[in-house]
Parts: structure tokens; C-alpha cells; sequence
């Protein structure tokens, strides 16, 4: 399958824009892109409208609290232990929820899929593709374990008269679990390198061992500009591969926040300042972090602002000063990127996943909405 006469932004490395390209397609992978090549039978003439990678919602809880139905679909949050690193995401998500098909309408092909933020170490995130009926054939694998700073854990568990319910709490809870499960890994070690008895199986330490090798990433649900620098602070203990969620203060802080290379995932942006720490949340927000060099995507945080109200979150960040650019790239391959699935989507180019949205005008327009969406190679709208 090709889809011919076509203006391609790749958002490959040098966000390539092909004026009249074509995209080959075969067994759910991209196998060919280029300047045009004739038109045959059975290819799908774009007639030159605007093609893209399928956009990528980079931090949601989708399919976790099932549209419409109250307390039975919500499986956010197990706040009854403020560390919870075991929980696996997958377990919870309801792929038949309508969310997801409003999601593909949309042009949202992936989205990462994070726990709830009540407890201080949440649980496992994954990055699923919109399109199915079983997870486990959405699924594009574990990326990170979400943890939450601030007002979120402290109202949780003060209404429980438990800990934690200071922010110094918080942060020592988080700590606790990455030192044991550093001591863990120790101890795995010491056995195997002495022949020795491995230690007692420790399910929550077990969890955070993918981290502490670097091989995914923190995921720091912060707004405030304090919480912002615990999250800093607390990766840069454990040597922690991070991303900084939410991230509201964050254009107050921009100069400090260039000198970590961080990476920030903005949003939701179509909302009111509903709790103290979002008091200075600004639309501005994305478009200073990214001059200031911080590599950001958008995201809607679902079901907070529904998931087929991407596009429109990242037109109001262009409004307020974001380059298209970096506008299409927050949806693309930054939030790829940041998710760590990069290899897999949030490019038009030859071996990755065929998840390809096509519109007429500009995408991030209240107007606009996709003329095909196209996931793993198969048109689904």
C-alpha cells in the first residue's frame, strides 16, 4: 500500500517536510518514504493535503476511568498504601472504553497510560496504541513508574490520618523505596557473584529494578516550582532517567530548568486552577520551557480534559506563543521520545510503525480533524 501526492511532515531528526511525497506501507510498517513516485492501482491519493505521524498523548489514565461510569470503572488509584511501584498498568485498562475511539478520531494513535496520583510511588506506566480489543496487543511495553509530589499524596492521606501528609514525607517515602530496592539489586548481586542464597523475592523492590538500570524512566507528577526541584533532586540521587509531568511552575523556573536537560510533559491545558499548586498555571507555559531548551510535550492528562481535545490543548500552546514546530513535535516525536518509544512511533520514517494521520489544513485548528487515521498499517478512520 503506498499513499501517494502527499505533503509529509516526517518529524524525523531534521523535521523533514516532503512537499509532494509518498508513503509505502507493508505488514503494519513503514517500508518507503520519498519524493513522489507515480500513482498505481490501489494507492491512496492524499491529493497534496498534509500528512503525520499519529499523534501521541504522552501522559493520560486511559481506559483506567471508563467513560460514564462511575466508582465500578475507576481504577486509578489503590490509596490505601502511599507506595504502590508493583501495580501494573495493563491490568486495569479497559480498551472498550468509547474513549478510545474518540481518541482515534482525533489523530491520537498512542498514549502513554500512567496510575492515578494519590499515592507517592503510583505504579508501572505503559504506552498502549488507541486501536483493539486486548492490551496485551496495544501494548508498546512498560516506559516508567509514576511518582507523585505534592498536594496530591498530601490530601490523600491526611483524610486517612496516615503518612505521608508533608511534602517531606512525600519525598521520604520515594527515597525509602528506590534505597531498598538499590539494596536489593545488592544483594541479587552478591549472590550470584558468591554463589549465595538470592534474596527473599520483594515485589515493590523487584518493580523499581527496571529503573534503577536506566532502562525506563520517572515519571514526577509535580506542579509546584518546589515540587519541580524535589523530582531534580531525588533522579539525580539515584541517577534516575526522568520526565517531569505536569510541570505547571515550569516556565517560572526555565533558566534552571535548561541546565538539567530535562524533559517536561505540559497539560492538561484547557482547565481552571482547581487546587493551590495550579495557581499560576499559564498557557505560556509550553513555548517558554521550549525556548528555554527543554524538550516538551503536550499532553491532556484523560480523562482531567478528554483525549480527543489534544490537538485543540496544542493549538491553544501555539496561540500562546509555540512554534508549529514545536507544536507538532510536543504530539510527535518528543512525546515519543520522552516516552521511550521512539523506536517504535512518533516519525514517518522507514521502519517504524504505520500510525499516520492525514488532514487538509492545520491540524491544531478548533476546525480541523483527520481525514484518514491509519494505525500499525491499518486505516481505522
Amino acid at each position: 500500500m503506498k499513499i501517494v501526492n502527499a505533503k509529509i511532515y516526517t518529524c524525523d531528526k531534521d523535521f523533514t517536510v516532503i512537499e509532494n511525497g509518498f508513503v509505502e506501507v507493508e505488514k503494519g510498517k513503514i517500508t518507503a518514504v520519498g519524493e513522489c513516485a507515480p500513482y498505481s492501482e490501489g494507492d491512496i491519493d492524499a491529493q497534496g493535503k498534509s500528512l503525520f505521524p499519529g499523534f501521541i498523548d504522552c501522559h493520560t489514565h486511559l481506559g483506567l476511568t471508563t467513560s460514564g461510569v462511575g466508582f465500578e470503572g475507576e481504577d486509578l488509584n489503590e490509596s490505601v498504601d502511599s507506595c504502590t511501584p508493583q501495580l501494573r498498568i495493563i491490568d486495569g485498562i479497559n480498551p472498550l472504553d468509547y474513549s478510545f475511539e474518540l481518541a482515534r478520531k482525533a489523530g491520537v494513535t498512542a498514549a502513554v497510560v500512567s496510575p492515578g496520583s494519590a499515592n507517592a510511588v503510583a505504579g508501572q506506566i505503559y504506552g498502549i496504541k488507541t486501536a483493539g480489543k486486548r492490551v496485551d496487543k496495544m501494548s508498546l511495553g512498560q516506559v516508567g513508574i509514576k511518582f507523585s509530589l505534592g498536594e496530591n499524596p498530601k490530601m490523600t492521606y491526611n483524610d486517612r490520618d496516615e503518612t505521608p501528609v508533608t511534602r517531606m514525607a512525600i519525598a521520604a517515602v520515594i527515597r525509602e523505596a528506590l534505597f531498598k530496592a538499590k539494596r536489593y539489586r545488592q544483594d541479587i548481586e552478591k549472590a550470584q557473584n558468591e554463589d549465595g542464597d538470592m534474596p527473599e523475592y520483594d515485589i515493590k523492590s523487584e518493580a523499581l529494578l527496571p529503573l534503577l538500570d536506566r532502562r525506563i524512566k520517572a515519571h514526577f507528577h509535580c506542579h509546584r516550582a518546589d515540587d519541580i526541584f524535589t523530582a531534580v533532586r531525588i533522579a539525580g540521587e539515584f541517577g534516575l532517567d526522568y520526565t517531569l509531568v505536569h510541570c505547571t511552575d515550569g516556565y517560572l523556573i526555565a533558566d534552571e530548568l535548561a541546565q538539567e536537560s530535562c524533559s517536561a510533559v505540559i497539560g492538561p491545558v484547557i482547565c481552571d486552577r482547581c487546587k493551590p499548586e495550579m495557581a499560576s498555571l499559564s498557557p505560556e507555559n509550553a513555548a517558554i520551557l521550549a525556548r528555554n531548551g527543554v524538550n516538551v510535550a503536550v499532553c491532556t492528562d484523560h480523562s482531567e480534559v478528554p483525549i480527543e481535545y489534544l490537538p485543540l490543548s496544542v493549538g491553544i500552546c501555539r496561540k500562546h506563543g509555540l512554534s508549529f514546530e514545536d507544536a507538532l513535535l510536543s504530539v510527535t516525536r518528543n512525546a515519543a521520545e520522552i516516552a521511550g518509544i521512539a523506536d517504535k512511533v512518533g516519525s514517518v520514517e522507514i521502519g517504524k510503525d504505520a500510525d499516520l494521520t492525514l488532514f487538509e489544513g492545520d491540524p491544531f485548528e478548533v476546525m480541523s480533524s483527520p481525514e484518514m487515521v491509519m494505525i500499525n498499517g491499518e486505516i481505522i478512520g
